[in-house]
């Protein structure tokens, strides 16, 4: 019989820090002015991050889900972490055997006869952090930290806030993992002005964050990362040359996979300190056992296009903080992967500096979860966290422009807003269309979501709608239209930011960066066209008001460079129609002038 724990009244009990890994998951409290990581049952603070759903029994977490996977892989799970806010269709759902469900449908998980959400699987490994939290706190844990890679969208953060509420927590904050490891070594390790690099290879994602500690301001100037690498790449990439090499590869055969992943990641651990290891697997196939030595040059070959991944996601999170790799103070390592020699000697040539190694790479994310936890309630005050928001934030304008009204890397929370008018005379309406991305035509971004506001008819320019953007400490938006004339007002909280993979996000800035001179060219041409477009009628309306006023020769030249704008609309082209806007604006000089003059004389 369990002993019931005493409670707090209000829920105002510890917030305790959660590392929710891909790999392993950690929890862990603020303790009498240290930050502590609590031992699970089995005496270890990494909790493997497996669940196993055997027929008729309670779901099983950790390390004896571990040891059931090889008996009931159909029943067991790992990695979802990478399902979470997926649906069926996304890139990163291929290959899951146990995924269910319809094309567009939140990704469902088939484990023997029960049918979960990730968001289940994901509440059981935090129901078993909260139990050992519990035990070693003494009292009920309602309150958690919980951890996100940096790239995770809306969406995703999300699930891992419903995960958190079906485990029974108040999830006070979905704080980044970067941010969290760079706070862990912060508050002790780094000097005012400090400029520093987290280099984050976990088990399922990768993130490079660069970060500024200055006068007790904790700031994020730059992310990227992609949420589908990590250790568990090169986990598969080492079960795929195992099998070729044991002649297995035409096996389909769950147990045999299940057997030579398992190996072949202590095989990559071991491989870390030794420069060579022996994998035994027994019986692997009928009567067939093998046993194969496996050299730390052989697991080098095999990871190193998967650590090379790594190298243009850091300088481009440089680039995006403006910054040289001369001009950081300090490169930390977070997520057990990076123990890899590999890793470490690529860090030091790309940085040009050794690692800070003093944190250990597997908790990192967790001690800064319990700091911020300590921070919250009020236990620490000497550093202030800020996070940034990854892709940029806007609205589609007239001419299927994205106008950017929250920029990629701003700190948040933020709050910033812009007044548009209507396009079009007699409007009754305006919809608004809410974009996430980095091109500049709104087609090639994603679209959140979109409202519609009426208001009263005006001549074209006359309206006033303002558009408000919104983002909270944990990246979730609240978009806010308002008619400034009428005070009519709309509200709509984004749930979802995009249900996109996470891949297409890596991909949106590289895109941004490939397409960057045609997609400025693009806009600079919509812009010319729309000024072409109101500048032709009224010029051909002046030319009316003014008959008899001007020569003949200037209604020639006027109407000509018109033509010529016209002629160079059709032909769609940026240049020419630039070249004849200039040409018709100088041709119309003396027809403003008397314009003005008429309409000073009456």
């Amino acid at each position: 019989m369990n002993k019931e724990l005493p409670t707090t009244p209000g829920c105002q009990g510890p917030i305790v820090g959660i590392d929710l890994g891909t790999t392993h998951s950690l929890v862990g409290y603020y303790d009498s002015g240290f930050p502590i990581l609590f031992s699970n049952e089995e005496g270890s603070r990494l909790t493997p991050s497996v669940v196993s759903y055997l027929e008729g029994s309670l779901p099983c977490v950790g390390k004896a889900a571990v040891r059931q996977q090889l008996l009931y892989p159909e029943e067991t799970i790992t990695s979802v972490k990478h399902l979470m806010g997926r649906r069926i269709s996304d890139p990163e759902c291929v290959g899951w055997d146990q995924l269910i469900g319809s094309r567009g449908e939140p990704v469902k998980i088939k484990l023997g006869q029960r049918i979960v959400t990730p968001e289940e699987v994901s509440s059981e490994i935090l129901k078993e952090l909260k139990k050992t939290a519990e035990a070693r706190l003494g009292v009920l844990v309602q309150r958690a930290i919980i951890t996100v890679p940096a790239y995770f969208n809306d969406a995703q953060r999300q699930a891992t806030r419903r995960a958190g509420e079906i485990a029974g927590l108040i999830v006070e904050r979905i704080i980044s993992e970067p941010t969290a490891a760079a706070l862990a070594y912060g508050l002790d390790k780094l000097q005012d002005h400090s400029k520093i690099a987290v280099y984050d290879f976990g088990g399922g994602t990768f993130d490079l964050s660069v970060l500024k500690l200055d006068h007790g301001l904790f700031q994020v100037l730059s992310t990227c990362g992609d949420t589908n690498l990590g250790g568990d790449t090169i986990d598969q990439a080492l079960t795929d040359f195992l099998l070729t090499k044991l002649k297995l590869e035409n096996s389909r055969d769950s147990k045999i996979l299940m057997r030579l992943r398992q190996a072949g990641r202590r095989a990559k651990e071991e491989l870390s300190f030794a420069q060579e290891t022996t994998i035994h697997l027994p019986f692997i196939e009928g009567n067939r056992s093998i046993e194969i030595t496996l050299t730390r040059v052989e697991l080098e070959k095999i990871a190193l296009p998967v650590i090379e991944r790594t190298r243009a996601l850091c300088l481009r999170s440089l680039a995006d903080a403006n910054l040289n790799v001369e001009d950081l103070d300090e490169v930390i390592l977070v997520g057990g992967s990076t123990r890899i020699p590999a890793i470490r000697a690529l860090v030091e040539e790309l940085f040009k500096k050794p690692p800070n190694l003093t944190q250990h790479p597997d908790e990192a994310v967790a001690l800064g979860a319990v700091l911020q936890g300590a921070l919250l309630e009020g236990n620490l005050h000497a550093v202030t966290l800020l996070d940034v928001t990854p892709l940029s934030l806007g609205i589609e304008t007239f001419g299927g422009l994205m106008n950017v009204i929250i920029p990629r890397n701003t700190t948040i929370p933020t709050k910033a807003g812009e007044l548009f008018t209507n396009a079009v005379a007699g409007q009754e309406k305006m919809k608004i269309t809410l974009l996430q991305g980095e091109r500049e035509r709104a087609q090639h971004n994603w679209k959140l979501g979109e409202l519609e506001l009426p208001f009263t008819p005006a001549p074209k320019g006359q309206a006033r709608v303002g558009v408000q953007f919104s983002l909270d400490v944990n990246g979730l938006l609240q978009v806010l239209v308002r008619d400034v004339i009428s005070g009519k007002e709309k509200m709509v909280e984004i749930s979802h930011a995009v249900d996109v993979s996470d891949e297409a996000v890596e991909a949106m800035i590289a895109e941004s960066l490939e397409h960057a001179f045609e997609d400025r060219d693009a806009r600079l041409f919509v812009e010319a066209q729309l000024q072409a477009v109101e500048m032709l009628p009224a010029v051909e309306k002046a030319l009316q008001e003014l008959d008899g006023l001007i020569s003949p020769e200037t209604v020639d030249t006027v109407r000509t460079c018109a033509t010529h704008v016209s002629q160079a609309l059709e032909r769609g082209a940026l240049a020419p129609l630039k070249k004849a806007l200039l040409e018709l604006d100088e041709a119309t000089q003396t027809v403003a002038t008397l314009l003005i003059e008429k309409a000073m004389h009456g």
